[in-house]
């Protein structure tokens, strides 16, 4: 069979060949041969973006999950699957990018063994890889139904209930708790971004990205895959991204408010500049532009609003792992350009990873009869009550 190279299969190729390249250094040479980070400066892009933004961008799947089976909105049925892998693939590649950043990471089983529960850490860890083994379970089901494999299925059914529900709680705790990291370090992350309230503001973001990134993944499927786009559904889901901003929003200001902070970040300064950057990405574009309904009732709106939104929040997160630690550590932070090409594979291998997926499994409901497979095997409503039955079990 001839391969037909294209432009961005030419693009993917490189972005990967440098990859493996930095890869290469980093596992030979060690982190000093292919990083700008320091003693000083251990905290790089790899947790800035690879970990802390990797784990917001894969929050739609927990917020798909919760609206449809726990909530009932059954009208955003057709979108769980994608969200699930999106999520599974973004948990998967967060993992790899921490093998990356670790110094030692052949020792990343240690925390099973040598356990301390008073570090937030440990809890992240834990969380991160209970939640990756629940997305496990609920990804399977895609690739049992390729197979026509339906009596695992079934199995899966049965203990569903059970695995909305952790993946649920295990979602909101590990997302708060990445903010948690950072309330240890009052005197070194600068006050526009140091507060109390981060592990609260860690997990609104969360929310307000997985409604975003369920936008913006049907979207660019619908184009990719030649699929029609469901518009009620990313209205709706632009409805509810509305709301998530408004609270984002809210939080932060009764936070700048209540710590007398609003006075400090409108004077020009060089941490001001990328807080400014980040408050009109993340909140004033998306939702001056949400707030019109005929955006809101656009696809192209709602495309462009879940950009900003995802870059938005995507800076929010890089000024605390970065931009907020500058002025302590008492120079500026730029990644090697072995770093950037670790990251870009990271993400590379995601969008390759999903489209495989979305081709040769029924991710999509258009793609059922593309497969030959039976009908859907689908899961109800969670209610408590079935929760407490399958625990007894």
């Amino acid at each position: 069979m001839k391969i037909k190279l294209t432009f961005w299969k030419i693009v993917f190729l490189v972005i990967m060949a440098l990859g493996l390249y930095s890869t290469f250094v980093r596992y030979y040479y060690g982190l000093g041969a292919i990083s700008n980070m320091t003693d000083q400066f251990p905290w790089g892009l790899w947790i800035g973006f690879d970990c802390l933004c990797g784990v917001m961008l894969a929050a739609g799947g927990f917020c798909m999950i919760g609206a449809v089976y726990l909530f009932n909105v059954e009208r955003l049925h057709s979108v769980v699957r994608p969200a699930v892998l999106t999520a599974f693939l973004g948990y998967l590649l967060f993992i790899v990018g921490l093998l990356f950043d670790l110094g030692r990471p052949w020792y990343i089983w240690h925390q099973l063994i040598y356990m301390n529960p008073h570090s937030v850490m440990f809890e992240v860890g834990m969380c991160v890889m209970a939640y990756t083994t629940v997305l496990f379970f609920e990804f399977l089901p895609n690739v049992l139904e390729r197979f026509h494999l339906n009596a695992p299925i079934k199995w899966i059914k049965k203990i569903y209930p059970v695995l909305i529900v952790l993946g649920i709680l295990l979602s909101t705790l590990h997302q708060s708790s990445l903010g948690s990291l950072y309330l240890i370090m009052p005197s070194k992350l600068h006050p526009f971004w140091y507060t109390p309230a981060l592990p609260f503001l860690f997990f609104g973001s969360a929310i307000a990205v997985g409604l975003a990134m369920t936008i913006f993944e049907s979207t660019q499927s619908a184009k990719a895959f030649g699929r029609h786009l469901e518009l009620p559904v990313i209205v709706e889901l632009g409805g509810a991204l509305l709301v998530a901003l408004w609270v984002n929003a809210l939080l932060r200001f009764e936070d700048y408010f209540h710590r007398g902070m609003l006075g400090q970040i409108i004077k020009p300064s060089y941490e001001a500049y990328f807080l400014w950057l980040e408050l009109t990405l993340a909140f004033v574009i998306p939702i001056a532009m949400l707030s019109f309904k005929k955006v809101r009732m656009s696809p192209q709106g709602l495309y462009l609003a879940s950009i900003f939104t995802v870059l938005g929040f995507i800076t929010n997160r890089l000024n605390i792992a970065l931009t907020g630690f500058e002025t302590y550590v008492g120079h500026h932070y730029l990644p090697k350009w072995t770093e950037f090409s670790v990251t870009l594979m990271i993400i590379a291998m995601g969008f390759a990873l999903f489209g495989v997926a979305a081709r040769y499994l029924p991710i999509f409901p258009e793609e059922e009869h593309a497969v030959q497979q039976s009908p859907r095997i689908e899961p109800g409503p969670v209610s408590v009550t079935a929760v407490l039955g399958h625990a007894g079990d």
